[in-house]
């Protein structure tokens, strides 16, 4: 529909002022659909390049609605493996007939998701497909930290980003050495990291369950202190540089002639010569219009928080000292600026579906079992619980680069558990696809056409 005929009053001004402008201006305007921390980050690299940008999104700005929001803090720049890897079909139905495991499937969407379940588990079916997924991520997720604390300084929040190390904590050695495949390509792909046990581990972690006695640091690795509070900082930076926001759901585009007019949207159309999917899990049928199928879907994950915090002049909290993958359990603790977070979960249930909040609360339990020395009786009542749609491909692999039926269209969207760490290289890609510019990587492994036989 024309934007002029039953537009937003918001979006009427903007095709105006789109018409009122020279030739040169009306060429650079982009539209990022989708403003979590992939399409901000984009954003905000597209304005360093001169562009006008406006970020369109159906919520306020980083509200609690943003996967960023409910993240679980890692920037870790060695998250390189595929999240399946070879023989995990056999531990499929394992977890999936444990009530606490850290992998369920609603029955009912069940059907809708086998086919997605079935590429997913091929994709990491043998050693030479893992290695190619993690060489391709090392590129997207190498110097996150640095290239994150950059984007915190300049948005003015330089104390929510560092890079103080990543733990990921064992059972044992030998539970060690059964995850060798990935810990030897993150050797060959250029990540140090130091083995830690027995009592150096309990010094390190004094609150960690004794029953975890092996853990594996990597010193590369950085973190963000609050999530939710980095996006919103990166939002109001992104205005702060002339992007403009617009808010409203993406319904579709309008391409003529292999050249993009505008986004349409519910509130009617926006005027434009470039966009950006960064729509998250909501990025597929953005993706159809602009002529590519891809498989993609959503791994709901939940959070857990728990009022625990340091005081000053106060010995640290019970918890982790370092921020702490559980690797049996497949979870994250992280001592957050505003608490103390347990993250975790992959629950196959469509973008639709209530939450499920059992999950949550199973990875509170499995918090209280991890450090038995938190006061379990005090915290529990007060815990808060937060269910976010991670944006998953199924390979592994996000999709980054230009769309088939438009180069003004560039899709940024299914960076799955890396969503946070990879922003910040994608937003720079992003930027320099739409310039027209050699990326910075070699997009070939992302290319969103890869499903096509």
């Amino acid at each position: 529909m024309p934007a002029t005929a039953s537009a937003t009053p918001a979006l009427a001004e903007h095709a105006t002022q789109a018409r009122a402008a020279g030739p040169a201006d009306r060429r650079r305007h982009v539209v990022v659909i989708g403003a979590g921390i992939v399409g901000t980050v984009c954003a905000i690299e597209m304005l360093r390049s001169g562009r006008q940008v406006t970020l369109l999104n159906p919520h306020a700005p980083a509200g609690e609605e943003a996967t960023s929001y409910g993240n679980a803090g890692w920037l870790s720049s060695h998250s390189i493996l595929p999240p399946a890897g070879p023989g995990m079909w056999k531990q499929v139905p394992g977890y999936l007939l444990d009530p606490q495991g850290p992998l369920t499937v609603r029955w009912g969407y069940l059907p809708r998701a086998l086919p997605w379940l079935w590429r997913f588990l091929r994709s990491g079916r043998t050693p030479a497909h893992v290695a190619r997924t993690a060489h391709a991520l090392r590129q997207l997720l190498r110097d996150a930290p640095a290239l994150h604390a950059r984007l915190a300084s300049e948005a003015g929040v330089p104390h929510l980003v560092a890079q103080r190390g990543l733990l990921h904590a064992y059972r044992s050695r030998a539970d060690f050495e059964a995850d060798a495949l990935g810990w030897r390509l993150r050797g060959e792909e250029g990540i140090a990291f130091e083995t830690v046990e027995g009592a150096s581990l309990r010094a390190q972690e004094p609150d960690l369950a004794s029953a975890y006695g092996f853990g594996v640091r990597v010193a590369e690795a950085g973190h963000c202190a609050n999530p939710g509070a980095y996006l919103a900082a990166l939002v109001a930076h992104a205005q702060s540089l002339g992007a403009r926001w617009v808010t409203g759901q993406a319904t579709g585009l309008h391409i003529e002639a292999g050249r993009l007019h505008a986004v349409r949207t519910d509130q009617g159309d926006l005027p434009c010569q470039g966009a950006v999917i960064a729509a998250g899990a909501y990025s597929r049928p953005l993706a159809r219009a602009a002529g590519d199928r891809v498989w993609l879907d959503t791994e709901r994950g939940y959070h857990a928080m728990l009022d625990v915090q340091a005081r000053a002049g106060e010995r640290p909290p019970a918890g982790p000292r370092t921020s702490t993958m559980v690797m049996d359990r497949k979870l994250i603790v992280h001592q957050m600026a505003h608490g103390l977070r347990v993250a975790g979960q992959v629950e196959i249930a469509g973008l639709h579906a209530a939450p499920d909040w059992r999950r949550a609360r199973i990875l509170l339990g499995h918090l209280f079992d991890l450090y038995p020395s938190l006061p379990r009786a005090a915290l529990e009542d007060g815990a808060r619980f937060w269910m976010g749609r991670r944006p998953s491909t199924s390979d592994g692999l996000p999709c980054i680069g230009p769309a088939s039926a438009c180069a003004d269209v560039i899709h940024a969207y299914g960076h799955g558990h890396v969503g946070l760490g990879a922003s910040a290289r994608t937003g720079r890609v992003v930027a320099q696809c739409m310039d027209g510019q050699p990326p910075e990587i070699d997009l070939a492994p992302f290319r969103p056409q890869r499903w096509r036989r």
